[in-house]
């Protein structure tokens, strides 16, 4: 039986590590410069989330060898595909929307974090209360830009870059730490042909 092509999988932690950088340095220039013109916020965001959303579409359907990362990843893709989009297509008409919207799917992303740091401590990685602590920081921080304490631009846009570089550093730890990429693995219907020889030698 011929092995299970690793591309798909190296495209998805390739594109998963890259994402996470562009997440994580877009928070640090929201940070920085507060002020930066909303037209270029969404525009921005618009195009991270529709390439986020494509890999952890690729990162679901490749089989990784844990199923951590990207046992989510279906939904998830689905729904970063379409809010960029949205954002992209229609930047004046959810500008106003666009901090609660993005602190939703920030903080929906941080909750799966959460069960798949769940997760890894069952598959023994020693490092899952790293992604359990990035988890619940990531969400906190969310929770407080979709509450929007203040009114102010220059408010919110700090706390959505705060809310990235958070996300990014959390999105970066677990594709490093749960996604394992072996050169010879079989597709799973070697496991189902292996039960069914095991009934009948029975």
């Amino acid at each position: 039986m011929k092995v299970r092509s690793v591309v798909p999988m190296r495209i998805a932690k390739t594109g998963y590590i890259v994402m996470s950088v562009a997440l994580f340095s877009s928070g640090v220039l929201f940070v920085s410069v507060p002020d930066i013109s909303m037209q270029i916020i969404g525009k921005l965001l618009g195009a991270i989330m529709i390439l986020f959303g494509c890999f952890k579409l690729v990162g679901y359907f490749s089989k990784d060898l844990f199923r951590l990362a990207f046992q989510y990843d279906l939904q998830f893709g689905i729904i970063a595909l379409i809010l960029g989009a949205i954002i992209l297509l229609k930047p004046s008409d959810v500008i106003s929307l666009l901090f609660v919207a993005m602190g939703i799917v920030l903080l929906a992303d941080s909750l799966f974090k959460i069960q798949i740091a769940v997760d890894s401590r069952k598959f023994g990685i020693g490092k899952w209360w790293v992604i359990l602590t990035l988890a619940i920081i990531s969400g906190v921080i969310a929770v407080v830009l979709i509450l929007r304490p203040s009114e102010s631009a220059r408010i919110l846009t700090t706390l959505l870059g705060a809310t990235l570089i958070a996300e990014g550093t959390l999105n970066l730890f677990v594709a490093i730490t749960t996604v394992k990429i072996i050169k010879h693995q079989y597709p799973d219907s070697i496991e189902g042909d292996c039960f069914e020889m095991e009934d009948e030698n029975r």
